[in-house]
């Protein structure tokens, strides 16, 4: 990928960067030798390596959905309110 002052430009419209013409020149030399070091990778033979998709040993721990009986009644924690209405708790206006 070759970088020039088009895509500097680009990548800080999406950014939402201001940056100097400096800024840029620099940018563009950066943004350069760090595509160039990790094209590097791409020489690699990697034939026959499995991909990595997560480095620790870890699954997702599923269980059913299921409903269980609460604690409190609705009532008991509507009694505990300053103002409730239509069977509901009522706050402030935040708008």
């Amino acid at each position: 990928m070759k970088v020039n002052q088009d895509t500097i430009k680009y990548l800080a419209s999406l950014s939402n960067f201001a940056l100097t013409d400096s800024e840029a020149d620099r940018l563009e030399s950066d943004l350069g030798e760090i595509i160039k070091y990790i094209s590097q990778l791409d020489e690699l033979d990697t034939d026959g390596v499995e991909p990595t998709y997560q480095v620790f040993e870890m699954e997702n721990v599923w269980r059913p959905d299921e409903i269980s009986e609460q604690d409190a009644a609705p009532d008991a924690l509507l009694s505990l309110t300053k103002t409730t209405q239509d069977h509901q708790i009522k706050v402030p206006q935040v708008l």
